[in-house]
C-alpha cells in the first residue's frame, strides 16, 4: 500500500491527463533514481512499461512538459516571494542563475548529440541551458533552454540559434511580473560562469535594468585606469590572466 503513495502524491501536483499518469509518474520516479543511463530502455525495465510508451510521450506532448512545469514554477515563486528577504551578504534579494548542463548520449548514434568543450575534456551528448531563481533560499527552476545543432535544425526545419543567442532571446522574453509580482528590477541579480561572459547578454540584461555578476573569461581584455597614464596605448589592453599575474598586488 504505501508504495503507491508516492506516484500518487507526484500524479497530483504535475496535473496530467489519467492515461499519461503512469508513464509520466514513472519517468520522473526513474530520473531521481542514481544510474549510469537514463535511457528509455532503462525506464521501461525500471517502471515495468514498454520503453516506446515514453517516447511516444517525450515526442508528442512535449508543450505539456513545458506548460506543467511552468505552472509549477510560477505557483511556487509566488509562494515564497512574500516578504522576500535580502540574499545573505548582499544587497540583492532576487537571484537568477545561469548554467548549461550536459547529458553524456544514451546510444551510438542519438539524435541532436554534439562534441563540447566541458573543461575537463571534450563530452559527446545533449544540452540544456538551466535557468532558476533564489528566493528565500528557495531554488525555483524556470523552462530550460534546449540547444539544436545545425543538422538538426536542418533536418527539422528551424531555425538555428547559437547558445548564447538562445539567452538572448529568453532573457528578451522573460516577465519575472509572472512569477513574483512587479519587482524592483534593481532587487534581480544576474549570476553566470565564464561561458555566457558575451557582450549581447550583458547588454540584454543590462536592458532590462538587473545586475549581473559574470565571470570572465581568461582570454578577455581589460585595462586598468591607474595604469592608463604610465603605460604606452598599445600595451594598456591584455589578457585577464596576464593582467593579474603582472599587476596584482
Amino acid at each position: 500500500m504505501q508504495a503507491h503513495i508516492l506516484p500518487t502524491w507526484i500524479a497530483h501536483r504535475i496535473a496530467v491527463r489519467q492515461r499519461l499518469e503512469r508513464v509520466c509518474t514513472g519517468y520522473l520516479l526513474f530520473l531521481m533514481v542514481v544510474t549510469t543511463k537514463h535511457a528509455f530502455a532503462e525506464a521501461a525495465h525500471f517502471s515495468g512499461l514498454h520503453k516506446s510508451q515514453f517516447c511516444k510521450m517525450l515526442k508528442s506532448h512535449a508543450n505539456v512538459a513545458i506548460s506543467t512545469l511552468e505552472r509549477l514554477s510560477k505557483k511556487q515563486a509566488k509562494q515564497f516571494s512574500k516578504p522576500r528577504q535580502a540574499l545573505k551578504g548582499l544587497p540583492w534579494n532576487i537571484a537568477m542563475l545561469i548554467d548549461s548542463t550536459l547529458q553524456h548520449r544514451a546510444s551510438l548514434h542519438p539524435e541532436n548529440a554534439k562534441k563540447f568543450n566541458h573543461g575537463k575534456g571534450f563530452v559527446i551528448g545533449h544540452q540544456w541551458t538551466n535557468i532558476v531563481l533564489l528566493l528565500n533560499d528557495m531554488l525555483i527552476p524556470l523552462r530550460p533552454i534546449p540547444y539544436y545543432r545545425k543538422r538538426y535544425c536542418l533536418d527539422h526545419h528551424l531555425a538555428y540559434q547559437t547558445e548564447h543567442e538562445l539567452v538572448v532571446d529568453y532573457i528578451h522574453h522573460l516577465t519575472l511580473e509572472a512569477y513574483i509580482g512587479p519587482p524592483d528590477p534593481h532587487d534581480v541579480l544576474v549570476l553566470t560562469d565564464s561561458g555566457y561572459d558575451d557582450k549581447k547578454i550583458e547588454n540584454a540584461i543590462a536592458n532590462k535594468q538587473w545586475n549581473f555578476s559574470i565571470a570572465l573569461s581568461k582570454t578577455r581584455r581589460v585595462k586598468s585606469a591607474t595604469l592608463y597614464l604610465t603605460t604606452p596605448k598599445s600595451r594598456q589592453w591584455c589578457h585577464v590572466a596576464t593582467f593579474f599575474r603582472k599587476h596584482r598586488r
